[in-house]
């Protein structure tokens, strides 16, 4: 059975996220189906959402009040999040929202709050985390193949930072604290959370060194887990793409290339073996993190980015935030 879903956000992004289950010269999903939508600028989005067979709503208040609407996907400013949760919590909608989920772990937690009382599962799209290479990583890292975990880098770049007048919102200080990583380095924030649990403290460094707008282009940060282990996170928005995650263990290193829309690499050295690469097709992110959040939806399936996990991000992106205007570790509870 397919679920019936609603877009919040006809911008860039509300836009990938429904082409990539029902677009044009895609195969339609069974999972999820998108009938209806609302947006800042109707005007804008009605040619396309014509074409897609989209009703368009003009308001959030009258989307939530259809009838045959099952969830509401969210792709809207990161600082509306936590209000729109909570309205289509109390519409008993489920929710896939963008990430992050907030742009504090107290917003966070009060969204994720209203979806538990409501009983609507909650996802937040960590689409990074249904990379094929990223899964291997995981599993190369529970299965202890690498010894016990020392360090873990990540890096999430690329040149939109030169195009800040061109991206609306998303160009705006207040929506995007610290440069890339509300859009870019959250993502990095979440693979080592998921490789190496919850983060304890951090130090940052974020500065506007060649973008002409208002927002930081190059962001450094380093983290220390409650496990012990240590993390290097960076995320530079002035220069070529890059996606790239490495876990070093006392048994050797691996570290994965690459995202959905391109063919990604794992590399593996262990201590007394030759390097091995494993190569992975292109996949659809967008449409794998949708697909499974109809899957929890209509079979209580776990979605695969839990939600204490993406609470915890946006109280660690917070701290970053601080952390950057200081010259000391910001600790976490």
């Amino acid at each position: 059975m397919s679920i019936r879903a609603g877009i919040l956000g006809m911008g860039w992004w509300g836009r990938t996220l429904v082409d990539s289950v029902q677009g044009e010269g895609v195969d339609p999903s069974d999972a999820i189906r998108f009938v209806a939508g609302t947006t800042r600028t109707p005007a804008t989005a009605a040619e396309w959402a014509t074409a897609r067979a989209i009703a368009m709503e003009d308001s959030l208040d009258s989307l939530l009040a259809r009838d045959d609407l099952d969830a509401v996907v969210i792709a809207t400013p990161h600082s509306q999040h936590e209000a729109q949760i909570i309205a289509a919590a109390a519409a008993g909608r489920h929710v896939f929202c963008e990430k992050p989920l907030a742009l504090d772990g107290a917003a966070a937690q009060t969204a994720t709050d209203a979806c538990r009382k409501a009983g609507v599962v909650l996802a937040v799209g960590f689409n990074r985390r249904f990379l094929p290479a990223f899964e291997r990583l995981v599993d190369i890292v529970t299965d202890g193949d690498l010894g016990d975990i020392l360090h873990v880098e990540a890096n999430f770049c690329g040149p939109m930072g030169f195009r800040t007048g061109e991206r609306g919102w998303r160009g705006e200080p207040a929506e995007s604290p610290t440069g890339g990583m509300t859009g870019l380095g959250v993502h990095c924030l979440d693979a080592m959370i998921a490789l190496c649990g919850p983060v304890a403290g951090v130090r940052a460094l974020s500065l506007r060194q060649a973008v002409a707008g208002d927002v930081d282009d190059t962001t450094s940060v380093q983290l220390r887990f409650v496990g012990g282990q240590t993390g290097h996170l960076a995320t530079v928005t002035a220069t070529g793409m890059l996606y790239r995650v490495q876990v070093f263990g006392t048994g050797g290193w691996a570290e994965m290339r690459g995202v959905g829309a391109a063919p990604q690499a794992l590399e593996v050295v262990r201590l007394e073996y030759p390097p091995r690469t494993e190569r992975f097709e292109p996949v659809s992110l967008e449409r794998a993190e949708l697909e499974c959040f109809a899957e929890a939806v209509r079979d209580g399936v776990p979605f695969r980015v839990p939600t204490g996990d993406a609470v915890h991000g946006a109280a660690v992106l917070s701290a970053i935030g601080r952390a950057a205007g200081s010259d000391r570790e910001v600790r976490l509870d």
